[in-house]
């Protein structure tokens, strides 16, 4: 019988010679340590909260804090939006210094103001000042969620009221970004005042013939929505924003019916007429200097940019 030769003959069994420099144990491993797993920083990645896709944060960031997979408008920070709705450094801050008390001396009311300032590096919950919007001189307040969810103090009320005072003197439009969970609780009365307050500051800015344009984002709820937003002359919101005052099941409880689906979405109340328009956080800044640049008290100061 004919005889295969053994240089042709393959082996059973693939064998792979480890590169032993390579493979070569740590100290702590040859003394029988696990090995530490690798350290990963947090805050890379964040889950979408409405399609739950995970997004890259720096994705994220640059595309203003919109999913870059369904359009869902996260909110921001009072700094964040100043940055992307004010002209690069034309943003003078007003009354950077106001700060809140504890007028009714309530518990754990001065700890909670030290962390959220701790946190957000602000020293209240609003951020107000003027610069241009495309060459447009504006006067503007955000308000800033990260700060006890935006509540309306005492401070809040009064730094919005000198915005509007501030605007009148100088013949400035104004441009006000809502973000709220209502009336500020550890003050009692003297946050529900700040809602007769600002709107007062309003009025008195309207009879000035002053362009007052309100932002409203996600969420804007309770007094601060029964105040200065819902008597601006033109209403704009973000998409998907929650706006409404009472909570659905309070609402329901109330009222002894049901309520349809997403009753306060934003989409909702445009198709009931409670505001002008929904803009697109990325047309947004646009959308505002047309606007200052259709009412004639800022044709007369400035003429704008082309941008607009």
């Amino acid at each position: 019988m004919f005889k295969l030769n053994k240089v042709f003959k393959k082996p059973r069994y693939l064998t792979v010679q480890q590169n032993t420099q390579q493979l070569a144990p740590t100290q702590k491993e040859s003394q029988g340590a696990k090995s530490e797993p690798p350290v990963i920083p947090g805050g890379l990645w964040i889950k979408c909260p409405n399609c739950g896709e995970i997004v890259y944060a720096k994705d994220l960031d640059a595309n203003h804090k919109v999913c870059v997979k369904c359009g869902h408008h996260s909110r921001m920070s009072a700094w964040e939006r100043i940055d992307l709705i004010m002209d690069t450094g034309t943003f003078k801050e007003l009354e950077p210094e106001l700060s809140s008390g504890n007028p009714l001396e309530f518990e754990g009311y001065e700890e909670k103001l030290k962390s959220s300032r701790e946190k957000t590096e602000l020293n209240e919950a609003v951020v107000t000042g003027y610069g241009k919007i495309y060459g447009h001189d504006a006067v503007i307040a955000v308000m800033d969620s990260q700060f006890l969810m935006a509540s309306m103090g005492s401070v809040v009320g009064e730094k919005i009221t000198r915005a509007f005072e501030f605007a009148a003197s100088r013949k400035m439009p104004i441009v006000i970004f809502a973000a709220s969970g209502g009336a500020r609780m550890q003050e009692g009365m003297f946050s529900l005042m700040q809602m007769a307050k600002t709107s007062a500051a309003v009025g008195k800015y309207a009879e000035q013939g002053g362009l007052y344009v309100a932002v409203m984002t996600d969420p804007t709820t309770g007094g601060v929505t029964a105040s200065f937003p819902s008597i601006a002359d033109i209403i704009l919101a973000e998409p998907g924003a929650l706006i409404g005052f009472a909570g659905k099941r309070v609402i329901q409880q109330t009222i002894k019916q049901d309520l349809p689906e997403g009753f306060q979405s934003a989409e909702f109340l445009l198709e009931h007429g409670f505001i002008d328009k929904i803009v697109p956080r990325d047309a947004l800044k646009l959308t505002l200097a047309r606007l200052i640049k259709l009412h004639p008290a800022s044709n007369r100061k400035n003429g704008g940019s082309n941008h607009a």
